[in-house]
C-alpha cells in the first residue's frame, strides 16, 4: 500500500520508495502538509512544521485553492455561477482509495500495467451553494517518486456553471523557503534553453497562448533549493501532460510561502457545465528528487519511456533514417528520391523518409495542404511505386504529413472554406500561407482520418512524421454556439487526441514522430500517442548540444529525433566536422537529413562507421540511464553518458566547441557506474575501477581544433 490514512486525524500520507506527500484536513479544507524525503507512516506526524501558525486562508497551504473567501494568492480554479457571482468554497466530504490508476477520458496520461504499481487517492470536495463537486485525484507510484494529479469538476445541480479557470495541480511550499525556478524557454530553432532564476516576492509566470505547448516555453517547471545542482540537492518537478496552451506560475507571498500551480491556460478559456456534465483537467506529473536535477530527470525519463509511451515501438530500438528535406526541399522526382535511398542502403541506413512536397501541387509551401493525393508530375507511379522501389533496396519507407493544416490555395479549402478555425467577419491570419483546420468538428477529423488511412492502407508506410507548422489564431468554431466559443482551443486539442488515437490504434505498425516546426509541441501529451518527436528544426551540431541537453531535463533520449545535416548548416551557416555532427546526433534517435549522393568516398566510409556503430549502441542510448556531466549552458564543453540498468555498460560522449590555447589537462568525472566493478575502455583496452572513474575521473585527449568530440565505450570486466 502506497497510501496511509489516519481518519481520526484527517491525514493522508502518500508514500513511494523515497518520497512522502502528506495532506491533512483543517476545517474541512484539504491542506498541504509535507512533500519531500520519505517519512515513516507510523511516525508522529502531528503539528508538521508546514502547518504551524496558520490561521487565515491567505496563509493556509491549500491543496486546491479558491479565490474570493480570503486567499488572495493565485487560485487553482474559478467558476461563474448562474447568478453571475464567481465565489465558491470547496469543502471536504470524503475520499476513495483504489489500487492502480484510472484512465482519463479523452486525455493522455501516464498509466500502470498492473494495479500493484500504484495507488490512487480521490479527495471529494463540494460547494453546496453552487452544487459543484470536485474530485482531486492523486496517483502515487510505489517504486518511483512520482505523483500524478488531475481534477474533475461535476455539476450536479439544475443550473449552469461556467469554469473560467481549471488548473491541474497547485502546491504551497513552506514559509521562509527559498527556491530557484528552472524552466525551458526559447524560440523556433533554439528550443529548450535551460533557464534558472531566483524567486523573490511576487509572481513568475510561464505560459503559451498559442494553442500549442510552444517553442517559447515547455509545459514544465521545477522548484529547486539554491544549492541544488545536477547531482545534489532537492528538486520538485511539475510536467503537464498536454499539447495546447498552458500556464505555470510560481508566486511568493509576503510570508515567504511559494505556490506553484500548473494547468490549462486560463486566458481565453471557459467551459460551460450544464446540469449533470463534468470536466476533466489534463494530468500534471509531479516528481521529487533528493539527488539533484539528474535524479529528477531520470525519474521522468523512465516514467515517460515506459509508462507514458505506448505501443509496439515503446521498447523497440528505433531505425536509422535518411530524410530528403534538406537534400531536395520541394525540388525532386521519384528517381532522385530512390537515388538517395540507394546510397543509404549501401551505407547501412534502414529507413527512407519522403518529406514535404509529394502531394497536390506542392512546389512551395504556399499551396495544397489538405489535398492528400500524390503529385503524379513528381511521382508518376505514385507513392506505392516509390515505396516499392525503396523497399526493394532493403529500406523501409516513411512519409511526412501536416494533417492539421489547410492551404487557402487548395481543393479542400475551395470546397470547404468554413472548415478552418475562424471568426465570422474577421480576417483569417495566414502563417506560412496556411490556416488551421477546425479539429473540434467531427466531420473535419473524419476527412483527415479518411485521407490518411487511405494512404496508410495502400502504401507500405512504416514511419510518419506528423508536422504542425503554425500556432492557432482566430480561435473560433462555426460548430460551437456563442456561449461555448471559449472552449474552442481546448476542444481543438481534444479533437487532435481523438484523431491521432484513431490513426495510431488502426495502424500500430507505423512509427509516428510528432513535429511542430521542430520542438514547438514537444510535450508529454503527444508522446502518449507518438513515441518520438523532432527535437528542433535547427540541425547545427553546436546548437543541438544545448537543445538536446535542455530537452533531456524532462524527456527521455528515446523521444528525441537527431539528424546529421549538410554543411554549411542551413540554419546558422556553421561548418562542423562530420564526426562531430555524428556524435551529437547519435546521442538521440539517429538519422541523416542531406543528400547522401554528394558525399565523398571518405565521407561515405565515415558514415558507414557511424551507422554500424550506432546499431551496436542504440539500445543503450535509447533505453539507458542518462547522466549529464557538463552543461553547454555553462561553458565551452558538454558531456553526457548513458548507463545500462545493470551498470555493466556505459557510453560517454564529450564535446568541445572551440579550441582553447595551451589548455589545462582535461579530466571527466563520470556518474552512475558501479564503484565495485572494473571497466574496460573498448577503444584503448585500458581498465579502470568504477570508483576511480567517478572520483578521479577519465583523462581526455588534447586535440587542438574547433568542434572536437569523443566517445568512450565502457564495459565491465567479468
Amino acid at each position: 500500500m502506497a497510501i496511509w490514512i489516519q481518519e481520526d486525524k484527517g491525514l493522508f500520507h502518500l508514500q513511494s520508495k523515497g518520497m512522502s506527500y502528506i495532506i491533512t484536513l483543517l476545517n474541512n479544507y484539504p491542506v498541504h502538509a509535507y512533500w519531500g524525503k520519505k517519512l515513516r507512516h507510523d511516525s508522529n506526524l502531528d503539528g508538521l512544521p508546514y502547518l504551524n501558525g496558520y490561521s487565515a486562508l491567505d496563509r493556509l497551504p491549500q491543496e486546491y485553492p479558491q479565490y474570493g473567501t480570503g486567499d488572495f494568492r493565485v487560485p487553482a480554479y474559478q467558476a461563474k455561477l448562474e447568478d453571475g457571482t464567481r465565489i465558491t468554497e470547496l469543502r471536504y466530504t470524503g475520499y476513495r482509495v483504489t489500487p492502480g490508476k484510472p484512465q482519463l477520458a479523452g486525455l493522455p496520461s501516464v498509466y500502470v500495467e498492473s494495479p500493484e504499481e500504484a495507488d490512487t487517492l480521490e479527495l471529494l470536495l463540494r460547494d453546496d451553494y453552487a452544487s459543484l463537486n470536485v474530485i482531486l485525484r492523486y496517483t502515487v507510484y510505489r517504486d518511483s517518486d512520482v505523483i500524478a494529479r488531475s481534477v474533475e469538476f461535476v455539476n450536479d445541480g439544475a443550473g449552469v456553471l461556467e469554469l473560467q479557470r481549471a488548473l491541474s495541480a497547485s502546491v504551497d511550499f513552506p514559509e521562509n523557503g527559498q527556491f530557484d525556478l528552472i524552466y525551458l524557454s526559447g524560440g523556433w530553432s533554439r528550443e529548450a534553453n535551460l533557464t534558472r532564476r531566483r524567486l523573490e516576492q511576487g509572481a513568475t509566470a510561464l505560459s503559451s497562448r498559442r494553442g500549442m505547448s510552444s517553442h517559447q516555453h515547455n509545459p514544465f517547471a521545477a522548484l529547486v533549493t539554491p544549492d541544488t545542482d545536477e547531482n545534489h540537492g532537492e528538486a520538485y518537478g511539475f510536467s503537464l501532460v498536454y499539447s495546447g496552451g498552458f500556464e505555470a506560475e510560481a508566486e511568493v507571498d509576503g510570508f515567504g510561502t511559494t505556490r506553484l500551480c500548473i494547468g490549462l491556460n486560463s486566458f481565453d478559456f471557459s467551459w460551460r457545465l450544464e446540469a449533470g456534465e463534468s470536466f476533466q483537467t489534463p494530468e500534471a506529473v509531479l516528481v521529487y528528487s533528493a539527488e539533484g536535477l539528474g535524479g529528477m530527470s531520470r525519474t521522468y525519463h523512465r516514467l515517460y519511456r515506459t509508462r507514458l509511451v505506448r505501443g509496439q515501438f515503446r521498447d523497440k530500438e528505433r531505425p536509422i533514417l535518411v530524410n530528403n528535406w534538406e537534400a531536395t526541399y520541394f525540388n525532386f522526382n521519384a528517381d532522385k528520391l530512390v537515388d538517395i535511398a540507394a546510397e543509404g542502403a549501401k551505407l547501412g541506413i534502414e529507413l527512407f523518409v519522403l518529406d514535404d512536397g509529394w502531394f497536390g501541387k506542392r512546389d512551395a509551401d504556399n499551396s495544397s495542404l489538405g489535398d492528400w493525393t500524390e503529385d503524379l508530375r513528381k511521382l508518376p507511379g505514385g507513392l506505392a511505386d516509390v515505396a516499392k522501389r525503396v523497399n526493394d533496396l532493403g529500406l523501409k519507407f516513411g512519409l511526412w504529413v501536416e494533417p492539421e493544416m489547410i492551404s487557402p490555395d487548395s481543393e479542400l479549402y475551395r470546397a470547404h472554406p468554413d472548415w478552418c478555425l475562424h471568426v465570422p467577419g474577421r480576417r483569417r491570419t495566414e502563417a506560412r500561407w496556411q490556416l488551421v483546420l477546425d479539429l473540434t468538428r467531427a466531420e473535419v477529423r473524419d476527412y483527415v482520418y479518411g485521407a490518411l488511412s487511405k494512404i496508410f492502407s495502400s502504401v507500405p508506410v512504416a514511419y510518419v512524421k506528423w508536422d504542425m507548422n503554425r500556432a492557432l489564431t482566430e480561435i473560433g468554431s462555426a460548430e460551437l454556439p456563442p456561449e461555448r466559443q471559449g472552449e474552442t482551443a481546448h476542444r481543438y486539442v481534444l479533437g487532435l487526441y481523438d484523431l491521432v488515437d484513431r490513426l495510431t490504434s488502426d495502424f500500430p505498425h507505423i512509427l509516428f514522430e510528432s513535429c511542430s516546426s521542430g520542438g514547438g509541441r514537444f510535450d508529454p501529451g503527444l508522446l502518449y500517442y507518438m513515441p518520438q518527436t523532432w527535437t528542433s528544426d535547427d540541425t547545427d551540431a553546436a546548437e543541438r548540444l544545448k537543445i538536446q541537453y535542455g530537452t533531456s531535463l524532462v524527456y527521455p533520449v528515446s523521444a528525441m529525433g537527431a539528424h546529421v545535416s549538410a554543411v554549411p548548416n542551413h540554419q546558422v551557416g556553421r561548418v562542423t566536422p562530420l564526426s562531430f555532427r555524428g556524435d551529437v546526433a547519435m546521442s538521440g534517435n539517429f538519422g541523416y537529413e542531406l543528400d547522401l549522393t554528394k558525399f565523398t568516398e571518405e565521407e561515405k566510409e565515415l558514415v558507414k562507421e557511424q551507422v554500424a556503430n550506432y546499431k551496436q549502441i542504440r539500445g543503450l542510448v535509447q533505453q539507458g540511464n542518462l547522466y549529464r556531466l557538463q552543461s553547454p549552458f555553462e561553458g565551452n564543453e558538454t558531456a553526457w553518458m548513458f548507463v545500462s540498468d545493470d551498470q555493466r555498460e556505459a557510453l560517454v560522449y564529450y564535446f568541445r566547441v572551440m579550441a582553447v590555447p595551451y589548455p589545462p589537462r582535461r579530466v571527466l568525472t563520470l556518474r552512475g557506474l558501479n564503484p565495485e566493478l572494473d571497466y574496460t575502455v573498448l577503444d584503448s583496452g585500458e581498465v579502470y575501477g568504477g570508483d576511480r572513474l567517478m572520483q578521479a575521473g577519465l583523462g581526455l585527449p588534447d586535440i587542438q581544433r574547433d568542434y572536437v568530440s569523443g566517445c568512450f565505450h565502457l564495459k565491465a570486466r567479468d
